[in-house]
């Protein structure tokens, strides 16, 4: 089937939205929806969508948030609920812009946190959820990498290659990342309170040498749902199970929807 590719940008509250749709015409299928990881945007997720759009038979959609790529600039500091600001303010009118119905959520990093905080406030809508390397809680080691980071991109040449992506948002974009992450107020933060309230199914993917989070957290994630949850650990990986081992998270993800039998 043809495979056609749309960009796009959306007002929503709080300036425009850039959104790239990998279109399946034909398909039936419910969309999946890409919500990027916390230095992430359309295109750093490369030649994914298009594959997974191929894999699946369904159209795939990715968006910049605000301050983000190819979206608005954001000049003023992120905030410590930037995670449920994304689930009940920005993703919902994101969806309404774009006239989306049902749909299933597929989030990398923060990503997979925001998508689970929206399954919990769309449970009419989300019809499945698909984490990789998502953080439930915050863990030293999580806090290890962090740091690790942010001294990484002190080199000058570390930094541009964020620039590449961001452009003149690239120091904001880091600062959301590092500055909120490490800030003692964010330090009890969990999924907790969204967990008890998502149905659907959940699957929960993860690196086993993943920088940023151990095992605890997809076993949080599936523990906590009142709907199915699978775990699967991917070794040997890292932080970004779809670049380092893209077939196997592909299959996981077309048996996991095949199984619940997500339309």
């Amino acid at each position: 089937m043809a495979l056609e590719v749309i960009d796009s940008v959306i007002a929503i509250p709080g300036g425009s939205i850039f959104v790239r749709r990998w279109n399946r015409n034909s398909s039936e299928h419910l969309p999946i929806v890409l919500l990027h990881d916390s230095l992430g945007s359309v295109e750093m997720w490369r030649e994914f969508p298009a594959t997974l759009a191929t894999e699946t038979a369904r159209t795939v959609i990715a968006y910049d948030r605000i301050g983000f790529g190819k979206s608005s600039l954001r000049t003023y500091p992120a905030s410590s609920r930037f995670i449920d600001e994304e689930a009940q303010i920005y993703f919902p009118a994101v969806s309404k812009a774009m006239g989306l119905g049902r749909y299933i959520l597929f989030g990398h990093s923060v990503g997979g946190g925001m998508s689970l905080a929206i399954a919990a406030h769309q449970t009419d809508k989300c019809a499945a959820v698909i984490t990789e390397s998502a953080q439930a809680f915050v863990e030293e080691r999580t806090l290890s990498g962090i740091r690790a980071a942010k001294q990484h991109f002190e080199d000058g040449a570390q930094f541009s290659r964020l620039s590449k992506w961001h452009g003149e948002r690239a120091r904001w974009v880091l600062e959301a990342w590092t500055e909120v992450w490490l800030s003692p107020e964010f330090r009890e933060w969990t999924l907790d309170t969204y967990l008890s309230r998502i149905h659907c199914p959940v699957l929960a993917i993860h690196g086993d040498t993943d920088e940023f989070g151990s095992s605890a957290f997809p076993r949080r994630i599936t523990e906590g749902v009142c709907g199915p949850g699978r775990m699967e650990i991917i070794s040997p990986c890292g932080h970004v199970p779809h670049r380092e081992k893209e077939r196997e998270v592909l299959e996981l993800a077309k048996g996991f929807l095949a199984e619940f039998h997500v339309p």
